[in-house]
């Protein structure tokens, strides 16, 4: 078993900042990618930014500049740092993780989701 867990998230004024936190745990080989999503209400869940083994890195082109993700593989955890945040940032934050399970077998696992809301 898995288990992928997120924090961070809360209200925060336009262009303020949050750091959201994902750690997983439980039994795997290890973390192939690690990435963040997030859900607008009403909407389909979008990629937001992911990071490779290596450190390679994606950021959807609407966060570009603003969102830095990274990772700490000793603690199998991914942090998102969120910059200049806008009110179409609000969103519900989910947290995905690729383990490596065995020595070839890989799954995806999720986490329960974070509230990120941008309000004055």
């Amino acid at each position: 078993q898995v288990q992928v867990v997120e924090s961070g998230g809360g209200l925060v004024q336009p262009g303020g900042s949050l750091r959201l936190s994902c750690a997983a745990s439980g039994t795997f080989s290890g973390i192939n990618v690690m990435g963040w999503y997030r859900q607008k209400q009403g909407k389909q869940r979008e990629m937001v930014a992911s990071i490779a083994t290596y450190a390679v890195t994606d950021y959807a082109d609407s966060v570009k500049g603003r969102f830095t993700i990274s990772r700490d593989n000793a603690k199998n955890t991914v942090y998102l740092q969120m910059n200049s945040l806008k009110p179409e940032d609000t969103a519900v934050y989910y947290c995905s993780v690729d383990v490596v399970v065995g020595t070839s077998s890989h799954a995806a696992y999720w986490g329960q989701g974070t509230q990120v809301t941008v309000s004055s």
